[in-house]
Formats: C-alpha cells, sequence, structure tokens
C-alpha cells in the first residue's frame, strides 16, 4: 500500500519540460567533463541520461514540437516542415526560415500563417495536442515561448504597432493557447517588460523564457505540465558548429537562474519532473561555399521554378520548399514533368545521399551518391525496434539498413522508414523530399546559409539524435523518440 501511495505522489508533482533548441550529446559531454555546466550536470548526475532520443524529420524545430505535443509524426498532425507547399492555397509557407523570403511571400501573408494559421489550421485537428487533453481533464498546462502551443484557452495577442504599421494584420487578435501562455512580447504571463525590445526579438530569447517560468514558481502557479523554449544555441551552432560548448554554458547559466529560485537545487528537483532535451541536431557544413552549397536553383535550372515574390504563374513548373539540409520539390504538373525525371537530374548530384517519393503503395527510395533503388512500405515480415512491421525490397544500403533474421536494424538513418513515410504523407502534392549529406545543405532564393558552421533538417543521425536528461521519476518512454513522448508525459500526471 505504501508503495502505490509513492507511486501517487511520484506523478501527482509538475512536470517541466525545457526544450532546448540544437542541444547535442557530444557538446553537451564536452561542457560537462570541463566543468562549464554545473546546471546540466546537477540534472545528469541525479537523474536518467538518454544520449540518442530520435527526433522527427524533417528535423526543424515547427514539426519536431508538433510531434512531442502531439504524439504523432507529421503524416497525422500535417504540418510538414518549416517550409512547404499547401496545394489547396497554391501558395508556398513559410513559418520563419529567413526575413528575405518572408518578404518576399509577403509579410502579412506570413505573419498570418505564423502567428495564426500554424495552430489554429495547419495542424490536423485530428490530433490533440498535451495542452488540449490536460484541460480536457481538468488541469492546466502552460506553454512558454514554443511556436506550436494549441490548446483549449482563448488569449488576445498584443500586436506591437510597427507589426499592424506594415501589415495588414489587426490589432488585439485572439488565438486558442495552453491555459498559462507566453508567446514573446505578443502574449506574456508576467507583467515585467524586460528582454522584448526590438532587438531582444520581442521576447524571443532564452532570458525571457526564464523570466516567465520564474513567475510561475514564485507566485507558486506551476500547472501540471510546463514546456519552455530556448532558442538561442540553435543560432550559435549554425554559426559556430556542432561542438559549440560555449552555446551550452550560456543555455546553463539560465537553467542555473531557475534552480535558483529554490533554496537548494535539491528542492527543485524534490518539488517537480524535470525533462530537459534537445528538438533536434545540427550536421556540420562545409567550410567552402562553392562545396557546401546544394543551389536547387541551379541544379534544376533548366525547369521553370516559382519566384517567391509572384507566388505560382501559369508556365511554372516547380516549386522549392528549402528546410535547410531538406527540401521538398514539388512538380505542378506531373503530366508535363514527371517526378521521374526530376529524379534523374537530382541523382546527378552526389552531395545528395536520399531521395525519396511514393509511388503507389510504394516508398521509393534512391541517391546522389549510391546507385540503386529500395522500395518499403508499412505491413510486412520485417519489424524494426520499435516494433513496426515493413515489407522491404532492394538496396537497403541506401539507407544504411541491416537485416537480421527478420529484425531490422538502423545505422545513420534513426527510424528512416517511418520518418521519410510520415513526410511523404504528411500533405497532398506530387512531391519528392531529398535529404543532403554531412557537409552540406541545401539553398534556394532567399534560404539561409551556414557555410563552415552547421545546420539541420535532414534525415542524417547528426541532425536526429538528441539527449534527454530525466529527473523525479523512475519512469521512461516506451521508445526513445519524440513521437512516443507524449504518452509517457500523460502518464506522468494523473
Amino acid at each position: 500500500m505504501e508503495i502505490s501511495q509513492e507511486k501517487m505522489v511520484e506523478k501527482s508533482k509538475p512536470v517541466i519540460m525545457l526544450v532546448i533548441d540544437t542541444l547535442m550529446d557530444p557538446p553537451l559531454k564536452e561542457a560537462i567533463n570541463n566543468n562549464r555546466a554545473p546546471a546540466l550536470k546537477f540534472f545528469m548526475e541525479k537523474g536518467m541520461y538518454f544520449p540518442d532520443v530520435v527526433t522527427a524529420f524533417p528535423t526543424m524545430s515547427v514539426n519536431v514540437d508538433t510531434t512531442i505535443l502531439t504524439g504523432t509524426y507529421c503524416n497525422d498532425h500535417h504540418l510538414p516542415g518549416l517550409v512547404w507547399f499547401n496545394k489547396k492555397e497554391n501558395r508556398l509557407i513559410n513559418y520563419g526560415s529567413h526575413i528575405r523570403e518572408l518578404w518576399k511571400l509577403g509579410l502579412s501573408q506570413s505573419l498570418e500563417d505564423i502567428l495564426f494559421n500554424m495552430n489554429e489550421n495547419h495542424i490536423s485537428n485530428g490530433v490533440k495536442t498535451i495542452h488540449e487533453e490536460l484541460e480536457d481533464k481538468g488541469k492546466n498546462s502552460a506553454s512558454i515561448n514554443t511556436l506550436v502551443y494549441r490548446g483549449n484557452t482563448s488569449h488576445i495577442y498584443r500586436l506591437p504597432k510597427l507589426l499592424t504599421w506594415f501589415t495588414s494584420i489587426q490589432k488585439d487578435r485572439s488565438t486558442m493557447g495552453a491555459k498559462a501562455f507566453t508567446y514573446g512580447s505578443l502574449k506574456r504571463i508576467s507583467t515585467s517588460k524586460r528582454y522584448q525590445r526590438l532587438w531582444q526579438k520581442f521576447g524571443f530569447n532564452n532570458s525571457f523564457a526564464v523570466q516567465e517560468l520564474t513567475y510561475l514558481l514564485k507566485k507558486d502557479q506551476l500547472p501540471s505540465f510546463s514546456i519552455v523554449y530556448f532558442p538561442e544555441l540553435d543560432q550559435s551552432v549554425h554559426k559556430n558548429g556542432r561542438m559549440d560548448v560555449k552555446g551550452i554554458e550560456k543555455v546553463d547559466q539560465h537553467l542555473q537562474d531557475i534552480l535558483n529560485v529554490y533554496d537548494s537545487w535539491e528542492e527543485a528537483l524534490q518539488d517537480n519532473i524535470w525533462i530537459v532535451l534537445g528538438d533536434n541536431g545540427q550536421a556540420w557544413i562545409d567550410s567552402d561555399r562553392k562545396v557546401a552549397l546544394i543551389d536547387l536553383r541551379e541544379l534544376l535550372g533548366s525547369y521553370r521554378i516559382m519566384k517567391l515574390s509572384k507566388g505560382v504563374q501559369p508556365k511554372d513548373q516547380i516549386v522549392l520548399a528549402v528546410n535547410e539540409r531538406m527540401s521538398y520539390i514539388y512538380t505542378l504538373d506531373k503530366e508535363v514533368l514527371p517526378i521521374h525525371t526530376l529524379i534523374e537530374t537530382l541523382q546527378n548530384d552526389k552531395r545528395i545521399d536520399v531521395i525519396a517519393w511514393q509511388e503507389g503503395s510504394l516508398i521509393k527510395i534512391t541517391s546522389g551518391e549510391k546507385k540503386g533503388e529500395l522500395h518499403f512500405r508499412e505491413g510486412g515480415d520485417l519489424y524494426d525496434e520499435y516494433n513496426q512491421k515493413w515489407f522491404i525490397e532492394g538496396d537497403l544500403g541506401l539507407l544504411d539498413i541491416r537485416i537480421d533474421e527478420n529484425q531490422i536494424h538502423y545505422g545513420d538513418y534513426p527510424d528512416a522508414l517511418a520518418r521519410l513515410s510520415s513526410s511523404l504523407k504528411s500533405h497532398e502534392g506530387d512531391f519528392i523530399i531529398v535529404s543532403a549529406k554531412p557537409g552540406y545543405e541545401f539553398i534556394g532564393e532567399g534560404s539561409p546559409t551556414h557555410v563552415g558552421g552547421a545546420s539541420h533538417g535532414g534525415l542524417h543521425q547528426q541532425d536526429s539524435l538528441v539527449p534527454m536528461i530525466v529527473t523525479g521519476t523512475d519512469s521512461t518512454p516506451s521508445h526513445l523518440r519524440m513521437i512516443n513522448l507524449k504518452e509517457w508525459i500523460l502518464s506522468l500526471i494523473q
């Protein structure tokens, strides 16, 4: 009976999830070994450490965060990536790759997509977020600075005059979010106006996230579940490369500020369940610009590619949706320009390691780097470590797969079959997926570049594996994948 009561107390503790954009295992261990991350070291020593959690694909934060909150890949939640083509509306959607691209697409429409459409319309109503499920059960949750936040509570955005002057977006628009909801300076929990100026990205920074969480802690208003997003390490790694320890050191200082709210760090762990994890990794990018950048406009230059500022025109043949190291490539008329024609062109570039498309019930894989073709579909006699069953034929080396006594073993591309399948089934259209080898990234008309640094989006394990630290519970997810976190989190909250 005593054991049962202990479990009940454990499960009733608030769950705090700290999502550190681009936290990776190798630099994290380097920082800890050099005593440059005392808070993260404390969490690790007091809890469980999992170095290789598989994230969603494409490895872009909006897709990953939606997978965390819904417990589904994008074939179910329908948010395909940071950039994608909406066939129904016949337009490219971009949630914030770079201001150049947002400006060309139309700033008003881009902000409409980021602030409203993404959560309200683009994420499927057929799935529920953790926030929605908890509120259905009469429990509260908090979303602090995450771009994906859909919940059951209406909140009013307070848009800066700068935005309303230069766009057609109306002031004081509402959105549905978690019960406690922070979205930079547009919607805050605390009354402080620190860290919200233009040069501080309107509150989308680590300091503001800490301010909002510590406000809840000090006011004793912590709900059953809180998810807090720390964005700054991502930009530091983009610039300085995969082994950027200084960026981790800065994040750790913010975590120390959170722990210091308590009389002791041990008390912080006693009172809560803490989950600290990355959302995606980053692969290294070559320092030679001519080598590093796969310019899809040059590679596919014999076809008419949609211009961002003009939208789809009658003679356009292709739309490019560049997600850094991964891209969706759409043919606007598969009768005039078949997918196979595009594939033959893409195979000429050895920097592209995975080219994927759907043909009937089969998903097909080829490469610019390797010869051959691989076909697979769901169902069949083969199974992987996640108890997913598959039919596979062809060249296994294309996805670095090994089969031993009907069991599939993944190599450089974790959970490759489910993740590729999910992206190819995530939205309507006739398109190809391309993923680049480490060392390279795709560019289009206004894409950001990270030459000599690091980048993400791709299928490779450098993009796809992130660490997770768990304290305050002995419970673990059924599998170490982002898609399995929601079910586990809900089991901790009774």
